[in-house]
């Protein structure tokens, strides 16, 4: 039997060895590449973490202890050593284990965890309720794998260090986020740590000492030379910069050495006041392949467990992604003050595209949504065009930046939404539900979706024509049709609608890809006689008036349907405009429930709050019924 196999809690790795400890990291990694190989999902992070998560269950009673993770995709480990192994093949599956960090699916996930940068206030926020219900509990927060990019980090460790409270910082120090890490303090960071001359400097002195101590002193010289190594250590170390911030510091560590880290915690649990443990790791350590990306690799689609590669898929329509990061890069020909922006994550929101071709003009600003949007428009009072790509669900951490920032003083930035809607296996902290009222409400903002690649394209052209706030979305989906040219795909009329199907009485008015959903529910309706309108809304703000007003001489009733939240989405907008001057049409709105949702596939998801097909067809055959628009 396998140590892994008797390791059902913390508590069992508590009673291991150093060396049985070692086998079991090894075997925790063994059993990721091989679950995730077949699950997918984020590998990267969490190979990196394992033996830091086994010297952490080791050292630290949990959950009588606080262990927090700062970016729930370092928690896959944790998932196998807190009695979850055995379920790790359901991990990202309808009904299975989260992808992320969830307080509901373990009494050891001490807080939720999707987005970056919240373990340090969390964990302080968790040592001030300890001290205040006067209990004894450690508090250990692993921050990090991109954390060190966000300005929460930084507040946290900031009111952390003046606290004074027992806490401890695990620094995980890898160099990465999504992509490398990009900023002042991943260059500090990694410069101390390979600095020639810093280490130099520590072995002369080292050297010279040693050598004295064998003509005079002995021993205490020895005693000394330590204390003068620490010294130097401490001069050009990052110590500096967390001592400085109220901490005491520990480091640096090699990460994957869990004997020196068993005996680093033991140490620091000893302590009390603000404490920085400062380890280094290799994201994706173990992952099968020669030359790994790590970017790709952060999250994986199935592969071989052997060699790391993708295993084969059918092809077929091009992600949404894709197309958007092709059409502005062929965009950027035409304009040469068009540049892209992204929040560390150059892949995932197609930037790369641009990037390879234009280098020089692509800005990765790291995990600070905010500082995306102010960067974003401090270009844009001088002339230039950004378009800063970011998801729907992060660029929520950036909504006091778009309103103060780019909205008030009208400043043209365009704001391409990525996974917006269901956003599938990533779940509820990564959903694109709100994008939609959050934009809705934002003056001056042109509020757009597309229904397909070459209208993502044309309502790009349109953006970078419009003087003002420009935003639109899209899925993690593939987009309908190949990629066309954009050379060959012109502007879309500002403000315009689309009649993609006409019919009497009820109309649907689809936002972005529930323009297709609504045209096959179209069909299916008029196969039992009911013929429907169906109008492709792909401005929702300013909205087309004119074929509003058109709509509304001969249609009772209006059903909007929207990927994203039903409270205050474009439904809700809609309803209120058409009240003011045709209080006798009905306007329903199809969207997503006032709730969270788990994570299944997209199609699912859609399908259980009835946005498919089959959904919205019964819905607006209820209605038609309602309102007597049945044919007889």
């Amino acid at each position: 039997m396998s140590i892994l196999e008797t390791i059902q809690s913390p508590s069992d790795v508590r009673r291991l060895s150093t060396a049985e400890l070692t086998t079991l990291a090894d075997e925790v990694r063994a059993r990721l590449i091989e679950v995730v190989s077949q699950t997918g999902g984020h590998i990267g992070a969490g190979l990196g973490v394992v033996e830091l998560t086994v010297a952490l269950a080791h050292c630290f009673d949990s959950p009588t202890d606080k262990v927090l993770w700062d970016v729930g995709h370092q928690g896959y480990p944790w998932k196998i050593l807190t009695g979850r192994n055995d379920r790790l093949p359901t991990l990202r599956q309808e009904g299975g284990l989260s992808g992320f960090l969830r307080r509901d699916e373990s009494e050891h996930d001490q807080f939720g965890a999707g987005h970056a940068g919240t373990a340090v206030s969390a964990a302080l926020g968790m040592a001030a309720a300890r001290d205040l219900s006067n209990d004894s509990y450690d508090v250990v927060a692993v921050f990090g794998d991109g954390a060190m990019t966000c300005g929460l980090s930084y507040e946290g460790l900031n009111n952390a260090g003046h606290s004074d409270r027992d806490i401890i910082l695990v620094l995980n120090d890898n160099g990465m986020s999504i992509a490398p890490n990009v900023g002042a303090i991943s260059k500090y960071l990694g410069g101390v740590i390979a600095s020639p001359f810093a280490n130099r400097w520590r072995e002369r002195v080292k050297l010279a000492f040693q050598k004295a101590s064998q003509v005079v002193g002995g021993q205490q010289m020895l005693d000394f030379a330590k204390n003068v190594e620490e010294s130097v250590k401490n001069l050009f170390s990052p110590g500096m910069l967390f001592e400085e911030l109220g901490f005491r510091y520990f480091g640096p560590i090699d990460g994957h050495n869990v004997d020196q880290m068993v005996k680093t915690f033991d140490l620091v649990r000893s302590l009390g006041g603000p404490r920085l443990v400062h380890i280094v790791t290799q994201k994706g350590r173990g992952f099968p392949m020669q030359e790994p990306d790590h970017e790709k690799f952060h999250a994986r689609n199935p592969y071989d467990p052997q060699t790391g590669e993708l295993l084969p898929s059918s092809g077929g329509l091009p992600a949404w992604t894709k197309v958007f990061g092709t059409a502005i890069s062929e965009l950027a020909a035409e304009h040469p003050n068009l540049v892209a922006i992204t929040a560390a994550m150059p892949s995932g929101s197609g930037t790369n595209i641009f990037q390879k071709k234009w280098p020089e003009r692509h800005f990765d600003v790291g995990i600070a949504e905010g500082h995306a949007t102010t960067f974003a428009a401090g270009l844009a009072t001088q002339g230039i065009r950004p378009i800063a790509a970011i998801y729907s669900t992060f660029l929520q951490r950036g909504f006091d930046n778009i309103v103060h920032d780019v909205a008030i003083q009208n400043l043209p930035v365009i704001f391409a939404m990525d996974r917006a809607g269901m956003v599938g296996a990533d779940g509820q902290t990564h959903m694109g539900l709100y994008d939609i009222p959050y934009m809705l409400a934002v003056p001056n903002m042109t509020v757009t979706a597309p229904k397909d690649g070459p209208e993502l394209t044309g309502l790009l052209r349109c953006a970078l024509a419009h003087d003002g706030p420009f935003c639109t979305r899209y899925p993690r989906d593939n987009a309908p049709g190949p990629i066309v040219p954009a050379a060959e795909v012109g502007p879309v009329e500002y403000g315009s609608w689309e009649t993609l199907r006409a019919g009497t009485h009820c109309a649907i008015l689809a936002v972005g890809v529930m323009c297709q959903p609504a045209m096959r529910a179209a069909a299916m309706l008029a196969e039992e006689g009911l013929e429907v309108s169906v109008v492709n809304c792909r401005f929702l703000k300013p909205y087309d008036r004119a074929m509003l007003e058109a709509l509304l001489l001969d249609h009772r009733l209006l059903v909007t349907v929207e990927d994203g939240s039903v409270v205050n989405g474009f439904g809700a907008f809609l309803a209120r405009e058409v009240g003011g001057f045709s209080p006798d049409t009905r306007v329903v709105s199809l969207g997503t429930p006032d709730r969270t949702f788990d994570h299944a596939s997209r199609a699912r998801q859609l399908e259980a709050v009835g946005l498919s097909p089959e959904g919205i067809a019964q819905t607006v055959r209820a209605l038609a019924t309602e309102e007597s628009l049945l044919p007889r």
